[in-house]
């Protein structure tokens, strides 16, 4: 007799056969290198490790930017 019944479909184990590996990795670190920013405030894990120096220059300018959206402007 061939297994069909709702209890059967309903189990994790059953459904978890059809999900992609790719999709039961999501937020895992296995595989990612971590690049510490701000003197150990801010941790960014990337999976290309050749990226780091690049990774490092777009945090400096995002961070840059959101300062700059905050100061006052001189008055003229």
């Amino acid at each position: 007799m061939k297994k069909d019944t709702l209890e059967y479909r309903m189990m994790q184990e059953h459904n978890r056969l059809k999900i992609p590996d790719s999709k039961l990795l999501t937020g895992s670190l296995i595989g990612k290198y971590p690049v510490i920013l701000d003197g150990g405030k801010t941790t960014i894990f990337i999976s290309d490790k050749s990226k780091e120096s690049e990774t490092r220059k777009n945090y400096e300018m995002r961070m840059g930017n959101r300062f700059m959206m905050f100061a006052k402007k001189p008055k003229t």
